[in-house]
């Protein structure tokens, strides 16, 4: 082992065969396409792991359709809205060790009073983002 791994500045890829990544610094959603084009060849299997601290709420929805979302808060207080395919809206609030599952094909967002930080492990094949 190298050191500690920041995973709030250097996310890592969890793909085939148990493997564990450390991805380059994290940039700004330009990222993504990086990450995209590394990974394809793990497909739906591959995950990101990254970790965040959000001061304001986002703006925008996202959508991951290959595979689940795992998002825990590690600190403050974050409110997770989905929006199922049938329409129907879902809001959940979490705190400091509590998770909520995204599944496939469910649109979400977040709103954050204050700060809070959340885990996110992420099947990001195809993800797809849309105005708030």
């Amino acid at each position: 082992m190298s050191g500690p791994i920041d995973l709030a500045r250097t996310p890592l890829h969890l793909g085939l065969g148990a493997s564990a990544v450390v991805e380059p610094e994290f940039t700004g959603m330009e990222w993504y396409e990086g990450y995209v084009a590394r990974h394809a060849a793990d497909g739906a299997e591959g995950r990101l792991v990254s970790f965040y601290t959000f001061s304001a709420s986002w703006d925008s929805w996202e959508c991951h359709p290959a595979g689940a979302e795992v998002v825990a808060c590690t600190a403050g207080r974050i409110t997770l809205h989905q929006e199922f395919p049938d329409g129907h809206v879902e809001t959940t609030t979490l705190g400091p060790g509590q998770a909520v599952i995204n599944p496939p094909g469910v649109w979400h967002t977040a709103d954050v009073a204050g700060q809070a930080t959340a885990l996110f492990i992420t099947a990001g094949l195809g993800t797809m983002h849309r105005p708030r």
